[in-house]
């Protein structure tokens, strides 16, 4: 199992390192991407993850375009994953909403985090493909939440109203019965 690492890890503080586009074919790059995807697999409440909470500071994240689907109505995707290499956001709404957010490296902790409600994303993808793309919703918070652990920013940084969420709670949010 991939360790996901938790906010007194330094690793989550620093400013990661921009990925060379020659690397993306490379073992070691690929090995980076499975162990984030395995990782994020293995949380039943993560819809993505930066490589920086495997402990890994590369400036790459991954979305789950399976359960953003589920998460979040407005989504048009399909299913298939979604990865961003040295992603940087182009654009952001003046617009923002207070967010609820938590964060797999900042477990049970949650928290209000003022968001723009659009985005621009330019970055490329994991066939080293250049790509922009705009997000509302859902999709707008997971790439600013994402962003900020590339550059060493916690939610939790930029959060009011914390509140603490036993595992039990949050499976009965998710599973109600």
């Amino acid at each position: 199992m991939i360790e996901i690492v938790q906010r007194d890890n330094p690793v989550l503080r620093d400013k990661a390192l921009e990925v060379s586009l020659n690397d993306i074919n490379s073992p070691h790059f690929k090995k980076v991407l499975a162990d984030m995807k395995t990782a994020l697999d293995s949380q039943e409440d993560g819809i993505a993850i930066a490589a920086p909470q495997i402990g890994v500071s590369l400036r790459i994240f991954l979305v789950s375009g399976s359960l953003l689907k589920e998460a979040d109505p407005t989504y048009t995707g399909d299913d298939t994953d979604l990865t961003f290499i040295n992603p940087t956001i182009t654009r952001l709404s003046r617009e923002k909403r207070d967010a609820e957010e938590g964060c797999l490296s900042v477990r049970w902790l949650y928290g209000k985090v003022p968001r723009s409600i659009k985005v621009t994303l330019r970055a490329h993808n994991e066939k080293g493909e250049k790509i922009e793309r705009g997000a509302s919703g859902l999709l707008a918070q997971i790439f600013q939440h994402e962003v900020d652990h590339l550059d060493g920013t916690l939610f939790i940084d930029k959060a009011s109203d914390l509140w603490e969420m036993e595992p039990e709670e949050v499976e009965k949010l998710q599973n109600p019965k």
